[in-house]
């Protein structure tokens, strides 16, 4: 039974329900009010958060928050890059994306997704495969959400699933990603993640330079007139 999100993978057999992995997601984002507050980016715009590796977790916490007027995006333009096809919107908003897969779809709301980046030399290419479950509360305030975590297909039965992946170095993350419409019609939004490259990259590289890299990510440059 899955009691926390963190970067260990999970195996297909093993995944939980669809509530069971959104409240875990819902868990994480109440904490990160209190995690420590980081450096801001574009213009101060977007703030980042921090939380200390702990019991259970395979890597530190790192969150990023900003808020959108509808002249940045509407709450409905956000979520149609964020709640429908993520993975392969991402591939348009990270240019290390190279290739996105759809490795099997189980349900409306529940996906398998690989994900392939490449970077300059000397490092070697690296691969994050992940369950991505998507949810919608349609009731005010509206709030859509998406909880990805990592996903093992080198087990027995998988085999098939596994041939879809790239060639390259295994990395894994988990994310809690969710858009909150506010009031005067502002939405926020707020994404948690923790991750490892994999390989030989020291941890303290990988640390650092995660504030800058999740929030360089500025899908509302798509609706620039």
């Amino acid at each position: 039974m899955l009691s926390q999100l963190s970067i260990d993978p999970i195996r297909p057999a093993e995944f939980p329900d669809d509530e069971t992995i959104l409240a875990l997601g819902r868990q994480v984002l109440d904490t990160t009010e209190s995690w420590k507050v980081g450096k801001t980016f574009s213009k101060g715009t977007v703030q980042t958060l921090s939380r200390a590796k702990g019991p259970g977790d395979g890597a530190p916490w790192h969150c990023r928050v900003s808020k959108h007027t509808k002249e940045d995006a509407t709450f409905d333009e956000f979520w149609s890059k964020i709640g429908v096809n993520k993975a392969e919107n991402e591939k348009q908003f990270v240019s290390a994306i190279k290739k996105v897969t759809l490795v099997k779809r189980i349900s409306e709301t529940q996906s398998i997704w690989t994900l392939y980046y490449t970077f300059p030399p000397p490092v070697s290419p690296r691969v994050f495969t992940v369950l991505q479950t998507i949810h919608f509360y349609e009731s005010a305030p509206r709030i859509g959400m998406v909880v990805s975590i990592p996903v093992d297909l080198s087990g027995p039965g998988d085999e098939d699933l596994a041939k879809l992946e790239e060639k390259g170095t295994k990395g894994r993350y988990v994310s809690v990603e969710r858009l909150l419409e506010l009031d005067d019609g502002t939405v926020e939004w707020r994404m948690a993640t923790s991750s490892t490259p994999g390989g030989s990259i020291p941890n303290f590289v990988t640390e650092s330079s995660m504030p800058g890299q999740i929030s360089a990510v500025n899908i509302t440059s798509s609706y620039a007139p």
